[in-house]
């Protein structure tokens, strides 16, 4: 496919998505109401039963409505919970990227809540949960969930019914769909921090649908809407079939799947690495908001594990919520430790994904150890992420600017062997309809086969599938942007905002195109070579000469260091006398305006250095006192710190890309 067919396309991508919803919302919206649904909700209602008489019915069914109202609430809750999930990823995704691409990596966090949501609704729900007969704790509404395709000894691999909730108009089934659905969005927002920097924004609209809609349901099909996995223990005696508490597996581990196949697809950001195979160090710009989002993303762990009971009357949710607590802490201490003791000092940031590792590794088996052993998931949890993120990086080459493979992918896995290995006996009796409480293999059990054959599945299902996708991907449509775009930054060329306005007047960052980068195969396609080797001829615009007046005009540059907020102005004025080009920097500085004292804690703070815009302008045609009176007139406010301007000769002019010397490099600038 040419450049022009998918730029053409890329444009067009939206309109032809809000299409493709809106027919599929038309076709599956018709279908008709399933019979008996409780589309009000009234039937789980208190107040329908008491009719006037007290009779034991009467309060067996109040009694009955106020468990299933209880549910209700309590799984409504968490999953309110959860949804703030993307809030953390969010601040911890954007946080651990550069500055130059902050919008563009947060609005990818937030849009793929949109699109997951929307996908889920139409297909994923449906694929996923539509032949598992619904949740017992959520009241009767299951039974419009019935639909389960099967393979004869095997098991089944995806329901079909509940498109567009169609057929499914009933108070549980609702609550069921709003649960599992913040589920796999949390999977949909993963390989967006391994993919940050360099990735499409409509790449990953498109991978979103892709996830939401196919990949994560079928799997999740496999292990919580009654598929094949789940039947292991009951077709062929392989412990209680696949056990995945809240989803170590189904939405972390695929999550880091999928980022994996995404990251080899895509390929390193360029610079990360250098001819010799050595990394580059690409370093956060703002590693305090990765904390708040690792901080979120520890106080909403605790409504995924707890309240993936599905019960406010199952008292494990309070072992649950401790034990995610301990293994997260765990996992974030032995983390910063273990950095501390190699490099001399704690890293922030490999706390965060130690803590984060700890919380996924936990997520399978919260419920079924105890604390001591979640103490010691999160041990192996945090040990594991500082071992995995060098390894990833300096042995395979990969470049993850968050840490989402070793966090998710590596650690997801993690979580499902120990579930494996360190399920004490204490619950579980009757999961995947077989009896008994899951029991591990320290402790006598046989549950670890089960887990061992998931993990096989993801590798396979989560990486494979994804990385065929990610080829044609980039093959059809294209997956990376331009090396134009990337050196740049993502803010403007993508989303058309910078992240930071008010600051980012240029680029902080160091972008490096130097000789000593190892090549990327991805970007060959535009054409990119390394900065040692010859740049191919290109066709220059023809450049009209005008000469030079009979007289030897001076050149002049001309520097403004002024107040930040005035910049707008001084350009539109400057442009206004035909200077139109400019160079701006932000800068510290102090002078007459010797700074200002402010308090911290109730200690005051001198702060020295202020802020500060410094703006260069070289003429010649354009006097020079015109642009002196015209700056003057636009930043003077008649308060200390409106500024200096600078006057100073220019020897010669040289333009780049012709050659041309003084006066005629200039020309422009009117």
């Amino acid at each position: 496919m040419s450049t022009h067919t998918r730029t053409l396309l890329s444009k067009r991508a939206p309109l032809v998505a809000f299409f493709v919803i809106a027919a599929a919302m038309v076709l599956f919206g018709t279908t008709a109401l399933a019979e008996g649904a409780d589309s009000t909700g009234a039937s789980y209602s208190v107040y329908s039963s008491l009719d006037g008489g007290q009779t034991m019915a009467n309060i067996a069914d109040v009694a009955n409505k106020a468990y299933f109202g209880a549910n209700f609430t309590w799984v409504m809750i968490c999953a309110f919970m959860v949804f703030f999930f993307q809030c953390g990823f969010a601040m911890v995704e954007t946080g651990f990227c550069r500055g130059k691409n902050a919008a563009h990596t947060m609005t990818m966090n937030f849009m793929v809540f949109l699109v997951g949501a929307v996908g889920y609704f139409l297909v994923g729900f449906a694929l996923q949960m539509g032949g598992s007969g619904g949740a017992a704790t959520l009241g009767d509404g299951g039974s419009s969930l019935g639909s389960m395709l099967s393979i004869p000894g095997l098991g089944g691999i995806l329901g079909y019914s509940g498109f567009c909730l169609s057929g499914t108009y009933d108070a549980g089934v609702y609550v069921l769909f709003f649960f599992e659905m913040v589920f796999m969005d949390t999977t949909v927002t993963i390989p967006t921090g391994a993919m940050a920097e360099r990735v499409k924004y409509s790449a990953v609209v498109i991978t979103s649908f892709f996830i939401s809609m196919v990949l994560y349901p079928l799997y999740g099909n496999w292990v919580w809407g009654g598929g094949w996995l789940a039947t292991l223990g009951s077709k062929f005696g392989i412990g209680h079939g696949v056990i995945d508490f809240a989803g170590s597996g189904v939405v972390h581990c695929m999550g880091g799947m999928i980022a994996l196949a995404g990251a080899i697809v895509l390929g390193p950001r360029i610079g990360k690495f250098k001819k010799d195979g050595t990394a580059r160090a690409f370093p956060g710009h703002n590693i305090p908001m990765a904390i708040i989002g690792t901080i979120i993303l520890f106080f909403c762990w605790f409504s995924f594990n707890a309240g993936s009971t599905l019960s406010a009357a199952d008292s494990r949710l309070a072992i649950v919520a401790t034990n995610t607590m301990v293994a997260g802490a765990v996992g974030g201490l032995v983390a910063m430790f273990y950095m501390w003791g190699k490099y001399g000092k704690p890293d922030p940031s490999m706390t965060a994904n130690g803590t984060l590792a700890g919380l996924v590794a936990i997520t399978a088996p919260c419920a079924f150890v105890d604390g001591a052993t979640s103490a010691l998931i999160g041990i192996i949890a945090g040990v594991l992420v500082c071992v995995a993120v060098p390894f990833f990086e300096n042995t395979c080459k990969l470049d993850d600017p968050v840490g989402a493979i070793s966090v998710h992918g590596v650690n997801g896995m993690w979580g499902i062997i120990a579930t494996g290995l360190f399920a004490n006996g204490t619950y579980g009796d009757g999961l995947n309809g077989v009896a008994g409480n899951v029991t591990g293999l320290f402790y006598g059990g046989d549950q670890l086969g089960a887990q061992l054959i998931a993990c096989c599945v993801l590798i396979v299902w989560g990486f494979g599938v994804s990385y065929v996708f990610f080829r044609i991907l980039d093959k059809v449509w294209g997956l990376r942007v331009s090396p134009e775009v990337e050196l740049e930054g993502l803010d403007i060329p993508e989303m058309g905002v910078l992240g930071y306005p008010d600051t980012q007047l240029i680029r902080g960052d160091l972008d490096f195109d130097s000789a000593d980068n190892a090549p990327i195969k991805q970007l060959e396609r535009f054409g990119y070579v390394p900065a040692d080797e010859p740049m191919p001829a290109v066709q220059t615009v023809p450049v009209e000469h005008v000469p030079a007046p009979a007289s030897d005009m001076p050149i002049t540059k001309i520097d403004i260091v002024m107040r930040q907020e005035r910049f707008e102005a001084l350009k539109t004025a400057m442009v206004g006398i035909g200077v139109t080009g400019m160079t701006v920097t932000q800068v510290l500085g102090c002078g007459t305006q010797k700074g200002r004292t402010e308090h911290y804690r109730g200690v005051e703070v001198e702060v020295n250095l202020l802020q500060k815009v410094q703006v260069e302008i070289v003429v010649s045609k354009v006097p020079v006192e015109d642009v002196i009176k015209t700056a003057r007139s636009v930043l003077a406010t008649g308060h200390i710190g409106d500024g200096k301007i600078f006057v100073y000769d220019v020897i010669d002019v040289v333009k780049v890309r012709t050659g041309e010397r003084g006066y005629d490099a200039l020309q422009g600038e009117d």
